[in-house]
């Protein structure tokens, strides 16, 4: 420290010669006093007086009366505090300063969600930006009502009926010609049977007829803990959330979506549900998806799309990836494109069977038992029996044992007589200092 404040006079005078003289002020004269400063004073951070400069700054734009102005930093400061007390017990879908909105708000509570109601139409999801009023083409709106119908759980149990209904027509047919007469022919099945049967689900019964001709069209839509975006809404954009994947049938759909899409079931109550009309890639293995052996590292082939006309999904069946391309101009790489998964915000993969506590990591490592092999001839007892002198069992019985029993009785035997000396003297003692 001493050295330190001699050396930075110095240092600035040779930096006098250097700079011009405008470049010096209150800031570079500093550092001559700081030494001496941190050598009375301590730490800076135990004198630190720029959080209470910001605190004075922020209670002088609470005055709003300057003709009372503790009255006014007073009141004001009383009112947030009871407002920030009060916001604790607020319910969970108010936000407050300490309880902000999530990035990727979904606009809904799963404790206010209508459990009556079916489940594709009773989740959170939100919208954003401008909707677009458009009308939809046979093609698609027979291909919406199938998907919904074939994907909705409530409905399971009547695909399973048609199902028996088939193999009793068709006693040799297998699986797969039973599953392509169902996807072609099931909404009619089951709009004829809803007419001539009683259905006491009525949101089920809504199902029989196909949905309005009239959708709506988003650009953004939050739902699942992700922000999906339209292919064109991301062209202008440096970030890409436009790439979905989904599972089903046992194969791995990956894709981009071209539009999100609003229908709604005419009925009393008016449901209303989101698909996601995306382009897939050819799910094929080893021509338009790729695994590698090493890594693990998925692989799309961005030139192949899926050949069946089946663009519609669910919304909440959607989980977004992003698509990046090779750093490479080789013919066998610029085809290709790398999918990389996209963690929710907001959302925590907790294992099953588990109970989460406060000292429990969301996290599993693996661990490895390494077995390692002794023989016998090197186990060492922690106890040697042989060579401890003072490592003695209950009931022995030999020579060695008689013999420790005799020195035990010798030593008792001396301890006894040296103590009934000692009290001879101590007698002795007593008598000399009464004579």
């Amino acid at each position: 420290m001493e050295h330190l404040q001699d050396e930075i006079p110095i240092i600035l005078c040779k930096l006098e010669m250097i700079f011009p003289p405008g470049f010096f002020d209150s800031m570079e004269h500093l550092p001559i006093h700081l030494p001496y400063e941190a050598k009375v004073a301590g730490p800076v951070q135990f004198r630190w007086m720029y959080p209470f400069e910001r605190f004075l700054g922020r209670l002088k734009k609470n005055v709003k009366n300057k003709a009372q102005v503790e009255g006014s930093i007073c009141n004001a400061y009383l009112v947030a505090e009871s407002s920030n007390f009060c916001s604790y017990y607020f319910e969970p879908q108010v936000y407050t300063r300490h309880r902000k909105v999530p990035r990727n708000d979904d606009g809904g509570d799963d404790d206010v969600i209508d459990k009556s109601n079916l489940m594709i139409f009773s989740y959170n999801g939100r919208y954003s930006g401008r909707a677009k009023i458009r009308w939809l083409d046979e093609k698609e709106h027979v291909a919406i009502h199938s998907y919904i119908l074939l994907n909705c759980a409530e409905v399971r149990p009547y695909v399973e009926l048609y199902k028996d209904h088939l193999r009793s027509l068709q006693p040799g047919a297998n699986n797969a010609t039973i599953e392509s007469e169902v996807e072609k022919n099931f909404t009619r099945w089951f709009s004829e049977f809803c007419e001539s049967n009683v259905i006491e689900n009525k949101c089920v019964a809504n199902l029989a007829h196909k949905p309005s001709g009239i959708a709506m069209s988003f650009d953004v839509y939050f739902v699942n803990g992700y922000r999906f975006h339209t292919t064109m809404h991301s062209l202008d954009r440096s970030s890409s959330n436009n790439g979905v994947y989904v599972f089903g049938d046992g194969v791995e759909y990956y894709g981009v979506i071209d539009e999100i899409i609003q229908v709604s079931y005419l009925g009393l109550p008016v449901q209303k549900t989101v698909l996601f009309k995306c382009k897939w890639f050819d799910p094929t293995p080893n021509a338009g998806i790729r695994v590698h052996d090493r890594y693990n590292i998925v692989e799309v082939n961005t030139k192949r799309n899926f050949k069946k006309y089946e663009p519609f999904i669910l919304s909440l069946q959607g989980t977004q990836v992003y698509f990046t391309s090779y750093p490479s101009l080789k013919r066998d790489k610029v085809d290709w494109a790398v999918v990389c998964s996209v963690k929710a915000r907001g959302v925590f993969d907790i294992p099953e069977n588990k109970v989460a506590t406060n000292n429990d990591a969301f996290q599993e490592e693996e661990a490895q038992l390494i077995e390692v092999e002794v023989s016998n001839e090197d186990d060492i007892p922690l106890n040697d029996v042989d060579n401890d002198p003072y490592f003695e069992i209950p009931g022995q019985s030999g020579e060695e044992g008689e013999e420790e029993e005799e020195e035990e009785a010798t030593f008792e035997t001396d301890t006894e007589t040296e103590l009934s000396a000692d009290s001879d003297d101590d007698i002795n003692l007593s008598d000399d200092d009464s004579d």
